[in-house]
């Protein structure tokens, strides 16, 4: 009885791996690699970069105003970023290029050790704009006439540089990746000893850096009619570069 189990337990391990070994197509074998798969071939890649000069600023900025009640922090917040939307669209900055990117009325508290508790000392309402500017060349004149417009309350955040319409490069910036990723895939193949094919595989991507400085804010503490600056802001927009890679796979011809 126990022969007759054990000679059934053996075929039922021997008739699957027959089975398998007899399947067609020939890609699916015991102990064989699928050269189907599209893990096969060279795999490399190449870079396309330029250098360009930004053609568009952007410029973050906003008004801050502290007050004893809502209302009033309100009011005075509202009053001063009326007259810096007013002096932005005078600059030339077009209205749909003004966006409101973050607006807040928050407590401002102190700790009172008397009270051994948090005490409200005022309302902070803080209103932060994204403009566009494209005129570049005007980009410090714009600061001095916010900073001007908004008073003590302008808070100038974050201005970067860029490009309006980097798809302009796209296709020389194609064509370096792919030579780029060419010439590496015939040195691999030629050190290897096999023969380069047709590229199976291709993917891009993009990287677009812009230049930025650090935050800083303008305070015209004392003054009590905003002046513009005897100095005009200086800002130098530079360079940056646009980067566009690609990935490629080529098939191996034997």
């Amino acid at each position: 009885m126990n022969k007759k189990w054990l000679l059934a337990v053996i075929l039922a391990l021997v008739v699957p791996v027959v089975a398998l070994c007899g399947c067609s197509g020939g890609t699916t074998t015991v102990g064989a690699v699928n050269l189907n798969g599209q893990q096969a071939g060279i795999w490399v890649s190449g870079e396309g970069k330029i250098s360009v000069t930004p053609d568009i600023a952007l410029l973050q900025f906003g008004i801050e105003a502290q007050r004893d009640t809502v209302a009033e922090a309100q009011t005075e917040a509202n009053a001063a970023m009326n007259e810096v939307m007013t002096a932005l669209l005078s600059s030339g900055v077009a209205e749909e290029d003004i966006q409101t990117r973050y607006y807040s009325i928050r407590q401002v508290t102190r700790w009172d050790d008397y009270k051994n508790e948090e005490v409200v000392t005022g309302y902070r309402v803080t209103n932060t704009v994204s403009a566009k500017i494209r005129n570049v060349e005007a980009v410090g004149t714009v600061i001095d006439t916010v900073a001007v417009a908004g008073g003590d309350l302008t808070r100038i955040d974050n201005i970067s540089f860029s490009v309006d319409d980097p798809t302009t490069y796209y296709g020389a910036l194609r064509t370096e990746a792919i030579a780029d990723a060419r010439a590496k895939a015939e040195q691999l193949a030629g050190l290897a000893g096999v023969s380069l094919g047709k590229p199976t595989y291709i993917s891009e991507g993009i990287q677009l850096p812009s230049s930025s400085y650090p935050r800083y804010d303008y305070y015209l503490e004392g003054a009590a009619v905003p002046t513009a600056p005897a100095i005009e802001t200086s800002i130098s927009a530079g360079e940056m570069e646009i980067t566009l890679n690609v990935q490629v796979a080529y098939a191996i011809v034997n």
